[in-house]
């Protein structure tokens, strides 16, 4: 719980949370500007639709999620600074990102996103941490949900900003422009952020730095006797796996199967996908915080009830010919997708140890980005390329419908999680 100390600094907690919220932002534009360059890159370098899922996901996912854990490892040690971890990694994946617009193959251009992937993995598990440290109990679902607004307003600004730079000034300035700027940024980090831990601004922060690191070995097995957390992230990990797979090849299907330029599809599809994304992600966390406070099984039942729902949506919007009505159709698939964010991220905060909080985060991200981010967009472009002798250009429309049925099983685990939540979640000491 915070502290009377905590509380007065309320307004550095925001200026903390705020600074964190535009990193996050940055890691999402440079993670997801190159689905929207995806079909210019393509085109230019002669690549298959396994090799754009390669490039976009695996490549980028492999390196994250498998430094992420030990990145976390360091985090949750009292010494670390967190901000200048997190300022750090930003300036690497940014430069890396500008890297990008350099590639002259397939081959630079997959190194090039190996190293934004490694960058970004010391990014959220560390500022995950440092939230759950400034921000008490009863509103970490909706701090929580604040940062993981960076997605939705990342993924907006990446698709939006990518799909102008691809149509006036080509995909490889597009990567320079938008990598760049991040470097700025990191200096601001360093130059601004303070770690609560060294500061004594929370009583967790006092604990950490008395009882030193929880053991690896301890910490995983504290995770995964639960089966709530085993539970929430099997859901989160599919619920990933959907997401990351279906934004890829969405912005290519309205460019095959209607036609739109780069620019078109990232400013339409970047504006419904992001403003819908924002409200779903600011609603799951409300409505975990309001419908949780009373019963905890609820912080779940937004995500499980939303996954389904958008299902019908989803299905008329890749059927109909009208991309404009398709554009309509998906806002309330995004919204409802995105309600878990907040929900999620806060469970796992409540259902680990203190000391155990960053590699909890780290471990969650590691499978929702190597199931998700490493092999959503990879599996759905081999599922189009064989696809392809029967349906042609059309192959990813059809990838699109047996998508949008796979929402039953995120669903279902975040229901099987909810039931366990009441006699688990911030019980652990």
């Amino acid at each position: 719980m915070a502290t009377a100390a905590a509380r007065q600094t309320g307004g550095s907690v925001r200026v903390t949370l705020w600074i964190l919220l535009v990193v996050y932002i940055f890691n999402f534009i440079d993670r997801q500007i190159v689905n929207i360059l995806a079909e210019p890159i393509r085109i230019e370098l002669g690549l298959s639709d396994t090799e754009i899922g390669l490039m976009t996901g695996l490549a980028f996912a492999l390196f994250y999620t498998v430094l992420g854990l030990p990145i976390a490892r360091f985090s949750d040690r009292p010494s670390t600074n967190r901000p200048w971890l997190i300022g750090g990694a930003l300036a690497i994946w940014s430069a890396m990102t500008a890297l990008c617009g350099l590639a002259q193959n397939f081959i630079q251009l997959l190194l090039a996103r190996i190293g934004v992937g490694i960058g970004e993995a010391g990014c959220t598990p560390p500022a995950h941490s440092l939230i759950a440290d400034l921000v008490e109990p009863a509103k970490r679902s909706s701090a929580l949900a604040f940062y993981a607004l960076g997605i939705p307003i990342g993924t907006l600004l990446g698709m939006l900003i990518g799909g102008i730079l691809a149509d006036t000034v080509g995909w490889r300035n597009a990567f320079l422009i938008v990598g760049l700027p991040g470097i700025l940024l990191a200096v601001i980090v360093f130059m601004t952020l303070r770690d609560p831990r060294r500061s004594g601004a929370t009583v967790q922060a006092i604990a950490a730095q008395s009882t030193g690191q929880m053991p690896m070995k301890d910490a995983l097995k504290a995770m995964f006797s639960s089966r709530a957390f085993v539970l929430l992230v099997t859901a989160g990990s599919a619920a990933a796996f959907l997401a990351y797979g279906k934004v890829t090849w969405i912005t290519i299907f309205f460019q095959r199967t209607h036609g739109l330029t780069p620019g078109e599809v990232g400013f339409w599809f970047g504006v419904v996908n992001g403003a819908a994304g924002i409200a779903g992600t600011v609603l799951g966390g409300y409505l975990a915080d309001k419908f949780g406070s009373e019963n905890r099984r609820h912080v779940l039942t937004a995500p499980a009830l939303g996954m389904v729902f958008t299902i019908p949506f989803a299905l008329l919007a890749f059927m109909t010919d009208d991309w404009f009505l398709a554009l309509f159709l998906l806002i309330i698939p995004t919204l409802c997708n995105s309600l878990y964010y907040g929900p999620t991220y806060s469970s796992v905060q409540g259902l680990v140890p203190l000391r155990a909080r960053a590699i909890a985060a780290a471990v969650l991200l590691f499978f929702q980005n190597l199931i998700g981010l490493g092999l959503g967009p990879l599996f759905f472009g081999i599922l189009s390329d064989l696809l392809q002798p029967t349906y042609g250009e059309e192959s990813v429309r059809y990838v699109l419908y047996g998508a949008t049925f796979l929402g039953v099983v995120p669903a279902f685990f975040f229901w099987r999680c909810s039931l366990r939540l009441n006699d688990e979640l911030d019980k652990k000491d």
